[in-house]
């Protein structure tokens, strides 16, 4: 699963082209990264029966900023992501992904694979042409960036969870990758490990504006480090707003399906 780390195909653009602006896909005159409006997927079962996962989904991520996905469990956040990454098409309606994108999978074990830390962030880099040097120039930005320069030569087998993620990270960077979709990456992660990928993120885009990131999670403390984000139900984009609005929005939510319960 190691060649999804990034994405060189062109965006899906399902409705017709005439229908909208240049600037709108190009992604540099509108200041957007992310995308997607009226977008669908559906999946059929049994009998042929469509069953809607995505339900009109419209969005914009801007430029440079880190914006995350929340909403209940079956909602449809790890379907959108991939989707986003082009690992689903969708049903119709339109979106557009910033290039080249990387997906970071949830369990880094899919996606670290090389020996050492060094060998894993170089690994996509062996079809651009560089030289040696070069090579080791972008690892170590990229290390850097993710908070790992003194691990460039630790065997990956030596690494917590939250360090394997950072690798992944910054094999992602190494390939300049414009957007990352990040898929719950501290699901499984102690508080330490946690923050400190959060924290590797946020690093990695105030290092450079060019880079932005969708980060799907279920931890409402870490909508703290978010500069926007998205809140879903059934398919659907229900609320988008700052992280503050969204996390009152959640609460509110769950006091209210609780007194529901109680009643």
């Amino acid at each position: 699963m190691r060649l999804v780390r990034s994405f060189t195909v062109t965006p899906h653009l399902l409705s017709p082209p005439h229908s909208i602006h240049p600037s709108r896909i190009d992604g540099i005159e509108s200041g957007v990264a992310i995308e997607c409006s009226n977008l669908n997927y559906s999946i059929t079962k049994k009998q042929r029966k469509l069953v809607p996962i995505l339900r009109d989904c419209s969005f914009s991520v801007p430029l440079g900023q880190l914006w995350m996905l929340l909403g209940p469990n079956g909602c449809g956040k790890s379907t959108l992501l991939k989707v986003l990454a082009g690992l689903l098409k969708p049903t119709n309606g339109h979106v557009y992904v910033k290039r080249p994108k990387s997906f970071v999978f949830q369990n880094p074990d899919h996606q670290v694979v090389m020996p050492t830390v060094e060998a894993d962030v170089a690994f996509g880099l062996g079809n651009l042409n560089l030289t040696h040097d070069e090579v080791r120039s972008k690892v170590a930005k990229a290390l850097d960036a993710v908070g790992m320069s003194n691990y460039l030569q630790r065997p990956v087998q030596t690494l917590s969870g939250g360090q394997k993620q950072r690798v992944a990270i910054a094999g992602a960077l190494a390939e300049a990758c414009k957007v990352l979709l990040l898929d719950e990456l501290t699901t499984f992660l102690d508080e330490s490990d946690q923050f400190g990928v959060i924290e590797a993120v946020k690093n990695s885009l105030g290092d450079s504006r060019d880079v932005t990131a969708l980060w799907v999670t279920h931890r409402l403390e870490e909508l703290e480090y978010a500069d926007g984000a998205f809140y879903m139900e059934d398919g659907k984009i229900v609320m988008q707003a700052d992280g503050v609005s969204i996390l009152n929005f959640i609460k509110n939510r769950q006091s209210s399906y609780i007194e529901r319960i109680n009643s």
